[in-house]
């Protein structure tokens, strides 16, 4: 009976007993490089940055439409700095397809409007207007950073990165005292803490001189000192409120990785790491890192924006092959978070079919809301090759949903790449307190998702 059931049932079990010393110091190599990366990648800019000198660190050079291509040939190409393509040339012509992984590299944060800064009662702030799906009473109370691009009237480009550096000063929203906050506790958690209300305190020193809004003018003359800055400039401003958290190890045995972005920064450094050490693959391996998955792919830097596929059909025109025949032959790994399992809330999910911290990439068939609406729903035929694949690599998996049936759900890039006639498939990292300023991932995990990406380059 026991050789029975082990024939006929399925179980999965943790990856720490599936793996070996040797794999296990590679996981913790690998892990060092990622921390490093997303400390170093506070928004969708810093990201696409680091990762292109990591690319031109491999190899990789910039993509210019019409260059002849060979098999082996690293190319990468940016979407106005916010966005970018990674290729690797395949021995085998792109009529063949390529496999492609795409993640995003934008994560729920505090936009400044475009007329944020005011005085009032003698303490300056800045106004935010929030972007993506957040909590909103999470950021209340927690040390920020201010990074951005700011266009000049002269048409120059100040880049900021303010509170990142230990010595540099913090910015804050603060909170109710609970001595005097017996009606704002009565609200819903989504009432408490209003969008209007999310302002960022900036200053209070007022300038040593007579007439109004000292503090104000404080804070400008030392915004002009830094940076040449005059209010007019923030309408031309792309100027963001992120955590002020380093990454950290979380646990007594350092098991866990703790820090702001991991959605999904966490699935972008894990495809691209892969692209940069794929060597002579024989299908065409495109990475990308997208922007706006946030709220929805939208804009020119996003996936429903005509930027990729300009890209692919640049290089299949090279190699006289049409777009869409391309397309049809090729594979994608939509590579984006999934929720883990929490013990402490247990109630929204479903537990047989939740990803669980410390049992690999997550393979999500469908994503959507309650009926798998707006989900691109990956055929069986696809989960079968990536199951193949994933037990001849020897890669830690597991299948996952996103939470209870009506509980709610999510989306992600996928359903725009399914649109292009491409085969497409979630795979990517169980995320606890996902979309929170501080999110929690497991480094084995972590790892298992690099490893995915590394495997369907080189063999899906």
């Amino acid at each position: 009976m026991d050789e029975l059931r082990s024939k006929l049932f399925y179980e999965q079990k943790n990856g720490y007993d599936l793996i070996g010393t040797d794999e296990r110091i590679d996981c913790e190599n690998y892990c060092a490089a990622y921390m490093r990366f997303l400390n170093a990648s506070r928004t969708e800019r810093e990201a696409v940055k680091n990762a292109v000198a990591l690319a031109e660190d491999e190899g990789f050079v910039p993509y210019v439409p019409g260059m002849a291509l060979h098999p082996g040939m690293k190319l990468y190409q940016k979407n106005r700095d916010k966005a970018l393509f990674l290729a690797v040339i395949g021995k085998r012509s792109l009529a063949e397809g390529a496999v492609i992984a795409g993640a995003h590299v934008d994560a729920p944060r505090l936009d400044l409007k475009q007329v944020p800064l005011y005085e009032s009662d003698e303490l300056c702030y800045l106004r935010t207007h929030y972007y993506g799906g957040i909590k909103k009473y999470q950021w209340v109370t927690i040390p920020l950073e201010l990074h951005g691009v700011v266009m000049l009237r002269d048409g120059s480009s100040v880049e900021i990165a303010l509170g990142r550096e230990k010595d540099e000063p913090k910015f804050v929203i603060t909170d109710l005292l609970p001595h005097l906050a017996a009606d704002q506790m009565k609200k819903t958690m989504a009432e408490g803490i209003t969008g209007e209300g999310l302002n960022l305190l900036i200053g209070s020193a007022p300038y040593a001189d007579e007439g109004g809004d000292r503090v104000k003018l404080a804070v400008l003359s030392l915004l002009n000192d830094l940076y040449g800055l005059t209010e007019e400039d923030f309408i031309s401003a792309e100027l963001v409120a992120v955590p002020a958290f380093d990454v950290c190890e979380i646990g007594l045995d350092r098991s866990l990785i703790g820090g702001y972005g991991h959605d999904d920064r966490v699935c972008a450094f894990a495809e691209l790491r892969a692209i940069l050490d794929v060597e002579a693959p024989e299908r065409s391996c495109v990475c990308i890192l997208a922007d706006k998955e946030e709220i929805g792919s939208e804009g020119v830097s996003g996936m429903q924006s005509a930027a990729f596929d300009t890209f692919m059909k640049d290089l299949c025109e090279s190699q006289g092959v049409a777009l869409r025949r391309c397309y049809e032959k090729s594979v994608c790994l939509s590579a984006d978070v999934t929720a883990a399992f929490d013990p402490l809330y247990p109630e929204v999910s479903e537990k047989r079919n939740e990803a669980r911290i410390n049992y690999g990439v997550g393979v999500c068939k469908f994503t959507g809301v309650k009926g798998k609406i707006q989900s691109s729903d990956a055929s069986a035929e696809l989960v079968g090759r990536l199951r193949r694949l994933f037990t001849d690599k020897k890669v830690v998996w597991q299948m996952t949903e996103l939470g209870k049936v009506d509980q709610g759900g999510g989306g992600t890039i996928a359903k725009f790449m399914a649109k292009r006639n491409i085969d497409t498939i979630d795979a990517g990292v169980p995320v606890l307190s996902m979309h929170a300023p501080f999110e929690v991932v497991a480094k084995l995990d972590c790892y298992m998702t690099y490893k995915a990406a590394l495997s369907a380059f080189e063999a899906l």
